[in-house]
């Protein structure tokens, strides 16, 4: 997928134009501190709502033309919103993240690259730390349509961070944009020593 291309384009068919609504109630319900790696940042909703509720945050996307609209949109936090890649972070991005927030990055990404996405979290995230996601489950898909977003089983979720990862919170949220209700899993990862 050139992401860069749909940026470009406009094609940015999975920005709702806010924040997730099921990684807002989970932050406003559950605090957390330190600094906050949003991966594929997009155009920075994920980053504004962390910044919001007290986290050092900083978001990554592959795409610059996606970085470029993000400081636009939220101009206070352009020097947060850094255009690299998730699969080979930065030196000064290595195990400097407190918390990761995931919301749609993962599904976004072709299945062939599930690990390598696993890997960059464990570049950045820090023993102890948390990865909270919201995890599309499953989407539907149209005939013939392969995706993005890609099909993404709690199986597989599951098994992606079984070694190295604890579970701390897992449920189906409440809440959803219009469209993904029970499509969606909160799961929330404390990364073991």
């Amino acid at each position: 997928m050139n992401w860069e291309e749909k940026y470009q384009t406009g094609e940015v068919f999975w920005d709702r134009g806010a924040p997730s609504p099921p990684l807002s109630q989970y932050l406003e319900r559950h605090p957390v501190q330190g600094r906050a790696l949003v991966p594929g940042c997009g155009h920075g909703h994920e980053v504004s709502l962390a910044v919001q509720h007290g986290l050092d945050a900083t978001g990554l996307d592959i795409a610059p033309t996606g970085v470029a609209a993000a400081r636009a949109l939220y101009p206070l936090l352009a020097d947060h919103i850094i255009v690299g890649d998730v699969f080979n972070p930065a030196a000064e991005l290595r195990g400097g993240f407190d918390v990761v927030l995931e919301h749609t990055c993962m599904s976004g990404l072709h299945p062939s690259l599930r690990a390598s996405y696993r890997r960059g979290i464990d570049l950045t995230l820090r023993p102890g730390g948390l990865l909270i996601g919201v995890w599309f489950i499953n989407p539907d898909l149209d005939p013939g349509e392969e995706g993005p977003p890609f099909p993404f089983s709690v199986i597989a979720l599951t098994a992606l961070f079984a070694d190295g990862y604890a579970i701390v919170d897992d449920y189906v949220p409440d809440v959803s944009f219009t469209g993904r209700e029970g499509r969606e899993r909160v799961r929330v990862l404390r990364r073991l020593a």
